[in-house]
């Protein structure tokens, strides 16, 4: 089993690094790019390359249920497949909206009815579920509230937030692969092989992907990604009943949707850029988690550039992943 899963983690990440570089080129030449806005110049770059991502990682999803149906005999994947399509309509939605344009896209009063329509097939695999670990509560028996109700609100508030928390080099990519290999580390330690398999095989696919996101980028993700991905994280987290360590993973994505609010979310995440290619708070007062960093980061060195600040992030989800191994070790057991 084993084999089988690190074999269908490969086949997403060869496929996603494979199909990413060709992306690119061709992106370019059909004029698919968006520009850099945290660099001098705002350079082109390709865009949509979520759809590479969610391509490797369905991939490999169905390599592991061929395998499972075929050479394992086992008839048990109606929950991956539920997933996937719930994964594939958000990558659905993120592609009208990149394809829209930004800023003439989906209205945000749109984008959470039309994720609310993905989280369908989650809400009727889940019926007979009905309760959720969350953090100080506990253990909550919410009856049919929890298919009616927690599902749809999970899905459609981690694919809407992760989609905020973005913009910056590496930024979106990365995090993901933090929170999901958290989640998926943590679904092998107590047997949740489903939402494991999930998280891992698209830990594969944005590694590969990150090879070519990362500073200076070379293709950006989209909400093509942003929105499958984040789903995808709500749905590990209700397969594997992971739900109190999806919630402290997505503290950043937290904040960044409420200091925003603070102007009625008509501010932006990007910085303002220096000659030089450093960058200074956009805003006089913080409105993004970005620009939290940039003004924590200049109080420690002179320059910041897009690099320190998404590598400043990528280590507040790190100490929130030690919460999460705290939380573990403190319980014993995830419930």
């Amino acid at each position: 089993m084993e084999f089988l899963i690190y074999l269908c983690v490969l086949i997403s990440f060869l496929t996603t690094l494979i199909i990413t570089s060709k992306w690119i080129r061709k992106a370019l030449e059909i004029g698919l790019h968006g520009y850099d806005m945290n660099k001098p110049g705002k350079p082109k770059v390709a865009e949509m390359g979520g759809v590479c991502v969610v391509f490797g990682f369905v991939l490999g999803m169905l390599a592991y249920i061929g395998f499972m149906s075929f050479y394992l005999h086992s008839p048990n994947y109606i929950d991956l497949l539920a997933v996937l399509c719930t994964v594939l309509m958000t990558c659905i939605i993120g592609i009208m909206d990149d394809l829209l344009g930004w800023k003439k896209g989906l209205r945000q009063w749109q984008k959470p009815i039309f994720t609310l329509f993905a989280a369908l097939p989650m809400m009727a695999i889940n019926v007979g579920h009905s309760s959720m670990n969350l953090p100080v509560l506990g253990n909550i028996n919410w009856g049919i509230l929890y298919p009616l109700l927690i599902v749809p609100i999970g899905i459609v508030g981690a694919s809407n937030a992760y989609n905020m928390l973005a913009g910056y080099n590496g930024l979106e990519a990365g995090m993901g692969g933090i929170i999901l290999f958290v989640l998926g580390y943590v679904g092998v330690i107590n047997g949740k092989t489903e939402a494991s398999v999930l998280a891992l095989v698209m830990l594969g696919a944005l590694l590969a992907f990150l090879y070519f996101n990362w500073y200076p980028a070379k293709v950006f993700p989209g909400d093509t990604m942003t929105y499958s991905v984040g789903a995808l994280v709500a749905c590990v987290a209700i397969l594997g009943d992971m739900e109190k360590i999806a919630i402290l993973l997505f503290i950043p994505y937290v904040i960044d949707f409420i200091l925003p609010m603070r102007k009625r979310l008509k501010v932006e995440a990007f910085a303002k850029v220096n000659d030089d290619g450093s960058l200074e708070q956009p805003y006089d007062k913080i409105y993004d988690t970005t620009h939290l960093a940039i003004a924590v980061l200049i109080r420690v060195k002179q320059k910041v550039y897009e690099r320190d600040v998404v590598e400043f992030i990528y280590l507040i989800e790190i100490v929130m992943a030690g919460l999460v191994w705290i939380v573990y070790l403190r319980e014993n057991t995830i419930l």
